[in-house]
């Protein structure tokens, strides 16, 4: 099982950014990839963005241009850098890591972090 402890979230403005970290721990030698997942207030958790260990990545069409995923040298640590931020950004982000088990993969979550944007 994989240990993610996310931190930067808050309050901002429409315009202004934050960045987001996740820290993972315990096996992380079988994460194959990690993201961010969103959810807004009545809404279901759907992905924003991912990374993969080979370094693809992949982006909701509503964070294209504005937002920014990136990991870490020793690939434990992913960030998520917000500019441009909007009202709609608001809501739980979620970090997300991918691990190799048996002849599948697991998924495990960090506890979330709220993000608020005020207009």
């Amino acid at each position: 099982q994989v240990q993610l402890v996310e931190s930067g979230g808050g309050l901002v403005q429409a315009g202004g950014s934050l960045r987001l970290a996740c820290a993972a721990s315990r096996n992380t030698f079988r994460i194959v990839s990690m993201g961010w997942y969103r959810r807004s207030p009545g809404k279901q958790r759907d992905v924003v963005a991912t990374i993969t260990t080979s370094g693809y990545t992949t982006y909701a069409d509503s964070v294209k241009g504005r937002f920014t995923i990136s990991r870490s040298n020793a690939g434990s640590t992913v960030y998520l850098q917000m500019n441009h931020m909007k009202p709609e950004d608001t809501g739980v982000y979620y970090c997300n890591a991918r691990a190799v088990e048996g002849t599948g993969v697991r998924d495990d979550w960090g506890q979330g972090t709220q993000v608020t944007v005020s207009s």
